[in-house]
């Protein structure tokens, strides 16, 4: 059975504050966009072996049995008898940009094996079970836009429609630490909810709707901050760094020419 892992941006992330457990509270809107990777799990008759794991694409570091498809599969197998799978996963998405490459994979993992070998699992289960995996992991599942709130797990869907508009993402050639990304940041209720600001018109989002990791890696790299400024100078409607980096967006009435060397460009209408 193959499957298309697809990633998100982020619009707007507020981090809101600071809890016990030492993990932020956000709010964020989640948005699906059509950048995939390709995801092929089949029953593997030919050995005994727990799950044979392959790859393609761009490389994937590490360990298979630290790839969040297997410890997706691993999770599934705590409580299922599953048999013996080959996966094989063709990674386009790219590492480190903040649109959820692996937490999409992790996800798909979930609810395809769910559907091979007809577990059972219902849509709600199969959000448990992603969330124990990743913060993120849980949207996938959903994959319909949706205001995020707590770490990233608590979901709420929301009415959200930007067909019509076109969508550029352009990576640079940088990598930004979660330490890095938190360094910056003071948490803070914002002085406009995400949740309101959502459904003003696109065209408001600009005064109303930041993403808090902003400022400060774009201080501390130029090459992020000049592709926001790129976009801007283009006429996005609206332009953001999605989740915490490297990746920036920009959504556009009609398709622009972008001439950026050195990054990672990707561009598709909503």
């Amino acid at each position: 059975m193959i499957c298309f892992p697809n990633a998100k941006i982020n619009i707007g992330l507020n981090i809101t504050e600071k809890r016990k457990d030492g993990y932020h509270n956000l709010e964020t809107v989640f948005y699906p966009i059509a950048l995939c990777d390709s995801l092929e799990i089949i029953e593997n008759k030919e050995s005994n072996e727990p799950y044979i794991w392959s790859s393609s694409g761009l490389v994937i570091d590490g360990d298979a049995k630290d790839n969040l498809c297997i410890k997706a599969l691993l999770k599934l197998k705590e409580d299922f008898d599953i048999p013996p799978i080959k996966i094989h996963l063709h990674k386009v998405i790219p590492f480190g940009a903040g649109i959820g490459g692996g937490s999409a994979d992790a996800a798909f993992t979930l609810s395809t094996i769910n559907t091979l070998f007809k577990l059972g699992l219902s849509k709600d289960e199969l959000i448990a079970y992603a969330a124990k995996i990743g913060a993120d992991c849980a949207f996938f599942i959903l994959n319909t836009p949706c205001f995020a709130s707590g770490i990233g797990e608590e979901l709420q869907t929301i009415d959200l429609n930007l067909q019509g508009y076109h969508l550029v993402l352009i990576k640079p050639n940088v990598h930004i630490s979660t330490a890095e990304a938190f360094s910056g940041i003071t948490p803070q209720k914002p002085k406009h909810p995400i949740k309101d600001a959502i459904n003003e018109p696109l065209e408001n989002w600009t005064t109303l709707i930041s993403n808090d990791f902003e400022p400060g890696i774009l201080n501390a790299h130029p090459d992020i901050k000049a592709i926001k400024e790129e976009f801007c100078k283009l006429g996005a409607i609206y332009a953001s760094m999605t989740g915490s980096g490297a990746a920036v967006y920009g959504i556009f009435k009609d398709k622009p020419e972008i001439k950026m060397k050195d990054c990672y460009v990707w561009q598709s209408d909503l």
